[in-house]
């Protein structure tokens, strides 16, 4: 298992569409995720930034791979333009943070 976190910046205003999308989220995209590995996954927000955070099984890499891959996974993104202002940095990769310590 292998701890994840990460930050997306949602357009100003956006954040009770966001939270509302969340709210009624799809349960293809919910069976999707845990399927592909996420467990103990939650997001906060603090004005226009969310913080992520999950565990995923086995790694990072083989979830966000697998997730990636499934057709709900474009759905869904292409259901929040307009919502997420930035969700992955330069490289195109998400914008994580790096775990510096773990009780």
């Amino acid at each position: 298992m292998e701890r994840l976190c990460f930050f997306i910046e949602l357009e100003d205003g956006a954040e009770p569409e966001y939270e509302r999308r969340h709210d009624e989220l799809w349960p293809e995209m919910r069976e999707a995720l845990i399927t592909a590995g996420y467990t103990n996954y939650s997001l906060f927000r603090r004005g226009s930034t969310v913080v992520g955070y999950a565990e995923c099984v086995p790694d990072v890499a083989t979830v966000l791979g697998k997730m990636n891959a499934t057709p709900v996974t474009e759905r869904w993104n292409q259901s929040l333009q307009g919502v997420i202002k930035r969700l992955t940095d330069q490289d195109g990769s998400l914008i994580r943070a790096h775990e510096v310590w773990h009780l």
